[in-house]
């Protein structure tokens, strides 16, 4: 068996894990990167894409923004549609701030092309990997690397394989804690080669569900359409969808056209936070940590924001032997996961019709919708969980 050695073994190579591995290659602090997928798989999932802008400073700063530059649409602003009325909110001269759409596989493909610059390929379709002891003098990993088994003993393990990988499973029942909700309804997403419907995001409220209008290039689109969670692909096919989205959006609303679909999917809506994210020298981050609801479009932010966290504090660790930051990043990152879980639980319910809503709850809902749009004092309180400075501000 071949033995490696290395100060962090990274597990996953999504989001979390590969902005880890730059951030401490960038300090000088030498990781290995191991991913279940392949290179291919990974540089194509397609995830969501509005990035905060401290997601999109943090890209900068650490010399992979780019391509996102380039190519990334920046959205001063959103439309939110209701009670068939357009409104427009905007985030920047209510906060500020901006948001950038730019994809999370393009984003993962900026970093992957970066690990490679730095001679640090992360290793891919590893299928197999154990960990064995993260409580001892050193943490230890077993995989397969090369046709060939391998030892890798590190100092610490980030735990960056998402909701259904090994790292979480590898805290002992007693010590964890998990939190979970389920939403009676999914997403329908399509990406179809249409123009979008506006240059930014389209939040549509309607009584027979809610719509989001998204978009992947000036001739490439994404709609979401709230569906059941139990639908099946086959009861909605390309003309079902296209006349139920026209229908929500308005029948006079003429800026939906139709084309080719060349993707679609069913999304369960739910919501998972463990606690806590580390246990002797594990440390999760993103998906293996929690999930949100994608209505706010918090998960790959959150993913950034805790793989930064994880780096400042190894990096305190090791280069002035500060151990505070690291036995404190569970608490320090909760804070901030926990201030997004609400904002995402609050919007979801805020703009989706749920089974069972009667009229009451109709009015209701296009009360606080009015309320958002008239009160300045309550679009700066959304615009500011919108982009992500509320929740910086509950960081410890």
């Amino acid at each position: 068996m071949r033995a490696l050695r290395c100060r962090v073994v990274i597990i996953g190579a999504g989001p979390a894990g590969l902005v880890l591995a730059h951030r401490l290659g960038l300090d000088g602090i030498d990781s290995i990167v191991l991913e279940h997928r392949s290179r291919e798989y990974v540089e194509r999932r397609v995830r969501a894409g509005l990035l905060e802008q401290g997601t999109a400073n943090l890209l900068r700063d650490s010399g992979v923004g780019e391509r996102m530059d380039r190519e990334g649409a920046v959205h001063d602003g959103f439309e939110l549609c209701f009670g068939g009325e357009r409104h427009r909110l905007s985030t920047v001269e209510l906060t500020g701030h901006a948001v950038c759409m730019y994809s999370q596989q393009q984003v993962v493909k900026d970093l992957i092309r970066a690990r490679v610059a730095a001679d640090a390929m992360p290793y891919f379709g590893v299928e197999d990997v154990t960990i064995d002891s993260v409580s001892g003098e050193d943490a230890v990993v077993h995989c397969t690397l090369d046709d060939e088994p391998v030892e890798i003993r590190a100092d610490f393990v980030g735990g960056c394989d998402g909701f259904h990988g090994v790292s979480r499973r590898s805290i002992p029942g007693d010590v964890l804690s998990s939190y979970r909700q389920s939403f009676p309804f999914g997403w329908l997403g399509i990406l179809a080669r249409t123009p979008p419907v506006s240059d930014e995001l389209v939040y549509n409220v309607h009584e027979r569900g809610f719509t989001l209008h998204s978009m992947r290039a000036p001739m490439l689109s994404r709609q979401y359409l709230q569906v059941s969670p139990d639908d099946d692909l086959a009861m909605w096919p390309d003309d079902r969808i296209w006349t139920e989205l026209g229908t929500r959006l308005g029948p006079d609303d003429e800026r939906l056209v139709e084309g080719p679909i060349l993707e679609k999917g069913i999304t369960a809506m739910r919501a998972f936070v463990a606690e806590p994210m580390q246990y002797g020298r594990l440390f999760l981050a993103g998906d293996a940590a929690h999930v949100v609801p994608p209505t706010a479009a918090k998960g790959l932010n959150l993913a950034v924001e805790d793989a930064r966290m994880l780096a400042e504090a190894f990096a305190a660790w090791y280069f002035s032997g500060n151990r505070e930051p690291l036995d404190n990043y569970s608490r320090d990152c909760l804070a901030g996961v926990w201030q997004a879980q609400e904002f995402s639980a609050w919007m979801t319910q805020l703009l989706h019709s749920y089974p069972g809503d009667t009229g009451f709850d109709l009015r209701l809902r296009q009360a606080r919708l009015r309320h958002l749009v008239d009160s300045p004092t309550a679009a700066r309180d959304f615009a500011e969980s919108y982009v992500g400075v509320a929740r910086a501000h509950s960081y410890v």
